[in-house]
């Protein structure tokens, strides 16, 4: 009886020690974090890095802004302008920097995360008669356009030819509502999608008094 009770003891006790061992490891296992590895890589959205856009021999460097990683970011290009730059061109660059726009990015900047909202189908000319003289008319509506498209054409516009010192555009649709001024804040950069709100009311040129 003392053998088989000592030999019980003995198994009881490593038993023991066994579930000891194991227990400590598991808790002290899943006491700490595990470290999954890094976060998703982002896009770079940086323009120099855009390998393989094509530039024209002889032409005058613009900045049009694309949409990467939900906001606007400039994009050198090398386009032909007129050299005057009065307001009898302003249509003429509207159209240029209207094509850029339209074209989509090149596939060093698609890699870069680059990409258009503007519509291939969308069109632009001059004012009309009674528009401000810095006006543009657009063959859709500005507040019908997707708002990622409507910022990247204010903010190109701007950037290229300013309205009164401004980083702004002033746009009409093909109807016969009076041209808006949209701006190109800083805000409109971040969250294109707020480009709309960044707009107020023109008065034509002739009511004004």
């Amino acid at each position: 009886m003392r053998r088989a009770t000592g030999r019980a003891a003995w198994r009881t006790a490593a038993a023991l020690a066994l579930l000891t061992a194991v227990a400590g490891c598991g808790i002290r296992g899943t006491s700490v974090p595990v470290d999954a590895g890094g976060a998703p890589s982002r896009v770079s959205c940086k323009a120099q890095e855009a390998a393989g856009v094509p530039e024209v021999p002889v032409g005058v460097p613009v900045r049009i802004y694309l949409v990467c990683s939900s906001g606007l970011v400039p994009v050198e290009r090398t386009v032909s302008l007129p050299k005057a730059g009065t307001a009898e061109d302003r249509p003429q660059m509207a159209r240029t920097l209207l094509t850029e726009l339209r074209q989509q990015p090149a596939p060093g900047e698609a890699l870069a995360g680059f990409e258009t909202a503007v519509p291939e189908d969308l069109a632009v000319s001059g004012p009309r008669d009674g528009d401000p003289e810095d006006a543009l008319r657009l063959n859709t509506r500005p507040e019908d356009l997707p708002s990622f498209a409507l910022a990247q054409l204010v903010c190109t516009y701007g950037t290229r030819m300013p309205v009164d010192g401004k980083r702004a555009a002033v746009l009409g649709g093909p109807d016969d509502a009076a041209p808006r001024h949209y701006d190109c804040s800083d805000a409109v950069l971040r969250h294109p999608d707020t480009a709309r709100n960044a707009a107020w009311s023109s008065e034509p040129a002739a009511e004004k008094g």
